[in-house]
């Protein structure tokens, strides 16, 4: 179908131009590229499981029969659908591209999760199966860094109360309002690993440390705050809370000040009192960010390592550890790279159920209602 604009004439593709032999030569080509690929990632993988060698010496015909594939889908997308599928080439390869850098580290990790490939072993990797698993199952360290993670994560209710208590003092007329917004702000703006050092690190010293000189100096006979195993996680639950609290303050102070202030007013009116318009209005209006202010930082709690790892690393005794600082020990110190990515393993499978599970929870919250 031809178009007349002007002195020049555009041919638009439509659905009665698409003969069937054109729409059979595209699947052709989309299917014969993917058995393909398919064909050369079986071989490489029954070569890295040593049932048998077909002379590969990296990964690297996958990839290249990846890129085949995605070529030829591409392209017998213009033959099948013709302008529509000129359209989907705006979107399709960006898709593929971030498919390529998400699905291939995640099944070269199975693949490592279920071998026993330790670098000091010169035997290099080896496929053991679910030795892996039931060595995760039997291991009380890596439990033990699962519970401290309860622990930390249900220490985000507290951080929740503190956040929302500065959001609503930031969004009252107060003197100073916009310094003091900067000055909350301000533990955001470091790093964890720089808290770690300045906190941690000095600031808490048990000998020469500011902090730990005043405490002793009003009585306290041997300020250590990493010496007990209690002491040593409430410490690193302030610090770790003193960091990303200002990030939810932000989020809700957003939400606050997006509060219509008739409605403020309304309430003042009918006679509402403070703690009544806020548990009645204020909190309700705020539900919806609220539950994304601590699904996001549930998210970051869930990556705590860096702080840990600096500062105590997983100790006294495991009571600080968490699972990445452990898994991270079992990498670096121990150099157990199947076991390791086992662990990873596992617990990307219960971050992706526990998150699924809460997004559908919170969902009941924030769904209007009729």
């Amino acid at each position: 179908m031809s178009v007349m604009s002007g002195s020049e004439h555009l041919h638009v593709v439509t659905s009665d131009d698409i003969t069937p032999g054109r729409k059979r030569a595209g699947r052709l080509m989309i299917w014969g590229t993917a058995g393909l690929m398919a064909l050369v990632a079986a071989a490489q993988l029954a070569q890295s499981l040593g049932w048998q060698d077909f002379g590969f010496t990296s990964w690297r015909p996958t990839l290249y029969a990846f890129c085949l594939w995605a070529t030829a889908l591409c392209w017998a997308q213009v033959l099948i659908r013709g302008e529509h599928g000129k359209r989907a080439l705006f979107v399709l390869p960006a898709a593929l591209f971030v498919i390529a850098l998400t699905v291939f580290p995640l099944l070269f990790g199975l693949i490592i999760a279920f071998s026993s490939w330790n670098l000091s072993n010169p035997d290099g990797r080896q496929f053991n199966g679910v030795a892996n698993l039931v060595q995760m199952a039997n291991d009380p360290f890596y439990w033990n860094a699962m519970g401290n993670m309860v622990w930390y994560t249900a220490a985000i209710v507290v951080e929740y109360i503190i956040a929302f208590g500065l959001a609503l003092l930031l969004n009252s007329q107060i003197r100073a309002r916009k310094f003091f917004r900067v000055a909350f702000l301000l533990p955001l703006m470091l790093s964890p690993v720089a808290v770690s050092w300045m906190v941690g690190k000095s600031m808490l010293e048990a000998r020469f440390g500011p902090i730990a000189r005043l405490a002793r100096a009003l009585g306290w006979d041997d300020p250590s705050f990493f010496g007990s195993p209690e002491m040593a996680k409430l410490t690193i639950m302030v610090m770790d809370a003193w960091t990303f609290i200002p990030f939810m303050m932000i989020m809700l102070l957003a939400g606050l000040q997006a509060i219509p202030k008739e409605l403020t007013e309304a309430a003042r009116v009918d006679g509402a009192t403070g703690w009544r318009s806020f548990w009645e209005m204020t909190f309700p209006l705020m539900l919806p960010v609220s539950i994304t202010a601590v699904m996001i930082r549930i998210i970051f709690k869930l990556k705590l390592a860096d702080i840990v790892i600096n500062v105590t690393s997983g100790g006294p005794g495991g009571a600080t550890d968490t699972v990445t600082s452990f898994i991270f020990r079992e990498y670096r110190e121990r150099s157990n790279v199947g076991y390791g990515t086992m662990l990873a393993m596992v617990y990307l499978v219960m971050i992706v159920i526990v998150m699924t599970l809460l997004m559908k929870l919170s969902a009941r919250h924030t769904r209007p209602r009729n």
